[in-house]
């Protein structure tokens, strides 16, 4: 009865998220492992002791829990369109107005880009945005 209870209670909190808020990235998949085979044990103990009901549950949380740790994580890549920004989108990302020199342009690109930068905590996003924007702007005048 007991391992059909520490079942229950691990399975409700993986269930309700907390697991993965608790343990981000690769901790999520360490920690998946780490309770499956916690389970594993669980399982076996219980079927060597006759209590085939929390064997079983404990089995299935383990088989579940070890298929949740061999999964990647989903990345999704931002498509990029065919023409880059439109000439309004690109002023908008540099904040620049529409009779914008292009010294202006410069020194509004290089004052986000150092922001912005992957080196600096930006994004490799934010920091294509800006070239586009840039690129944009310079070769449409």
């Amino acid at each position: 009865m007991f391992y059909l209870l520490l079942g229950g209670v691990i399975l409700l909190f993986i269930l309700s998220g907390r697991a993965t808020r608790a343990l981000k990235g690769d901790g999520w998949r360490i920690g998946a492992g780490v309770v499956a085979i916690v389970a594993f044990a669980g399982a076996a103990y219980a079927g060597i002791r006759g209590a085939w009901e929390p064997g079983a549950v404990l089995l299935v949380l383990g088989l579940w829990t070890a298929m949740t740790a061999r999964q990647r994580p989903v990345v999704r890549r931002v498509r990029e369109s065919a023409g880059g920004p439109s000439l309004a989108e690109a002023r908008s990302i540099l904040g620049v107005g529409p009779q914008a020199s292009r010294a202006e342009i410069q020194a509004a690109y290089a004052r986000l880009i150092r922001m912005a930068h992957p080196d600096k905590g930006g994004t490799a996003g934010l920091a294509a945005q800006l070239n586009a924007a840039r690129d944009r702007l310079l070769n449409g005048k």
